[in-house]
């Protein structure tokens, strides 16, 4: 059933106002599709989980720091750095963790802020994975149908004649074939029988283009599709690229590309590209924390902690102030929760704490899938039915799908609870 959620499909994809983001039919498992206006191009992409750890690294250029004669490198820094070579298709069997370092790093188009960066997959940057086509008379890459489930080649059914002899039908199944046996593609796309100037040529106008790709990511980055706040600790692959082409002469033997490509062209469907990837992978709010300093008497220390513990605050520590019957408090508290708190813990603890005195601590992960729902019988007995209040309700106190709501609510987008 394709309008369920499945396991490999996380709910946000399929319930406005997030299922209503342009080209995610062309999205599934965190990789994209994205067509370029005017249908005469069209890119890869995929997105992937960036460690903090191995973002600090590309910002360095190196794995350790050499000062001081300490050269051993981090062994959960060197375990990120493997897995990551090993989700984007890098050989790492017994490769030193320094030569695949140096890999990824030769494929990094752009590290950018908040832990994020940019990267071409080595096929894209060696041609193997640009495809130059013959334009029709439209001048326009091959759309899969609608219904082809997602747009992927390798679920694309039998159609009639006409769709088999689609331009473009070819390139676009090719490169499908070589991004899902990566290892091999050069190999593949060696046994193709291709037209060798189309694709160079095409590789050349990617090569003049790619720069805009950084671009596009930074402006993807900079707004999610959950709350329009910027994003951390995203990798961005790009990893192929299919160009429609038409002879420069009658001779045939020159190619130049099919319509106009400008750089706001690439930029605005990469942005695209990159939102609707993101639907199609598990999120997670990232929420920012404050120091919490104020003193408190031993008589108000149970409604503060209260008060703290309803706001999911954690108390770091607790001492007594020298000279006095005053107690030290800091804590820290999402900044979310923090509204309103010093009216509540003046008239919870009748004025025995001082004011709070707050300062940007840090960022943290909010552990809690904003769109989970029950759908093992013991999770249903656990925690109820879906209500179908809204069309994304999960009936229940979810914290993360609490905050997205008055995030888009203030900000004056789409809620999804207001629709129906």
């Amino acid at each position: 059933n394709n309008n369920a959620s499945t396991p490999h499909q996380p709910r946000q994809s399929t319930i406005p106002p997030f299922n209503e983001e342009e080209g995610l039919s062309g999205a599934k498992f965190g990789r994209s599709r994205a067509v370029v206006s005017g249908r005469s191009a069209a890119l890869r992409l995929r997105v992937v989980p960036l460690a903090e750890s191995v973002h600090k690294a590309f910002q360095e250029k190196k794995l350790h720091d050499t000062e001081g004669g300490n050269i051993a490198v981090d062994d959960d820094l060197a375990k990120n750095v493997r897995n990551l070579a090993k989700a984007l298709g890098f050989e790492v069997t017994d490769s030193e963790v320094e030569d695949v370092f140096n890999q990824l790093l030769d494929c990094l188009a752009s590290v950018g802020t908040n832990g994020n960066a940019l990267m071409q997959t080595p096929n894209l940057k060696s041609g193997t994975t640009v495809f130059g086509l013959e334009a029709n008379e439209n001048g326009e890459v091959y759309i899969p149908p609608a219904d082809s489930d997602k747009g992927f080649a390798e679920n694309v059914p039998d159609y009639d004649e006409q769709e088999e002899t689609a331009s473009g039908k070819i390139e676009y199944e090719k490169l499908s074939m070589c991004l899902k046996d990566y290892r091999h593609a050069q190999k593949m796309k060696e046994n193709c029988i291709r037209n060798q100037s189309l694709d160079e040529e095409a590789t050349n106008v990617w090569k003049k283009m790619s720069g805009s790709a950084v671009a596009g990511f930074q402006l993807a980055l900079r707004a999610g599709p959950l709350c329009e706040e910027p994003l951390r600790n995203v990798l961005v692959v790009l990893e192929g690229v299919e160009i429609a082409m038409k002879p420069k002469s009658d001779s045939g033997t020159e190619y130049k590309p099919a319509k106009t490509l400008s750089s706001g062209m690439i930029v605005s469907s990469l942005r695209s590209g990159i939102r609707c990837a993101l639907l199609t992978r598990p999120a997670r709010l990232m929420e920012g924390y404050l120091r919490l300093t104020l003193n408190a008497t031993l008589a108000g220390l149970g409604a503060l902690y209260s008060v703290l513990s309803k706001r999911r605050g954690k108390v770091l520590d607790d001492s007594m102030v020298d000279g006095t019957d005053l107690l030290a408090i800091t804590a820290l508290i999402p900044q979310a929760e923090a509204f309103g708190l010093a009216p509540e813990l003046f008239a919870k603890t009748s004025g025995e704490v001082t004011a709070p005195e707050m300062t940007f601590s840090h960022w943290e992960r909010l552990d809690v899938d904003p769109f989970w729902i029950p759908t093992t019988e013991e999770e249903r007995e656990d925690y109820g039915e879906l209500q179908t209040a809204g069309d994304s309700s999960t009936g229940m106190d979810n914290t993360a799908l609490t905050y997205i709501r008055q995030v888009r609510e203030r900000k004056g987008l789409k809620v999804d609870s207001s629709r129906t």
